[in-house]
């Protein structure tokens, strides 16, 4: 059963420009070039949130996140030089039921 992970991240503000390029690139294509990826959504903020941003990603099942996020799949992973841009993040996973 496909899983969907919804990846939340509050960045550093004075940063922005420079994480939102890298986050479109850098992050996107981590998680493209994953075995089991089907697809990914980047999300940018509203003024009732400025400093955080979102990506929704699709996997297979959970052996797909497994095998992209390790045994601890219900962490962030974040690829090499994109922590600096990180305050907090949360990771969150949800089964289609209906």
């Amino acid at each position: 059963m496909p899983i969907t992970r919804i990846f939340r991240v509050q960045i550093v503000p004075e940063l922005r420009q420079e994480f939102e390029d890298k986050f479109s690139s850098i992050s996107v294509h981590v998680v493209n070039v994953a075995l089991g990826f089907i697809s990914v959504s980047i999300l940018k903020p509203t003024i009732w949130a400025p400093d955080e941003y979102a990506m929704i990603s699709q996997w297979e099942n959970e052996a797909a996140l497994k095998a992209f996020a390790g045994e601890e799949w219900s962490h962030a992973v974040i690829p090499p030089g994109m922590e600096k841009f990180v305050v907090e993040c949360w990771v969150h996973h949800y089964e289609s039921w209906a």
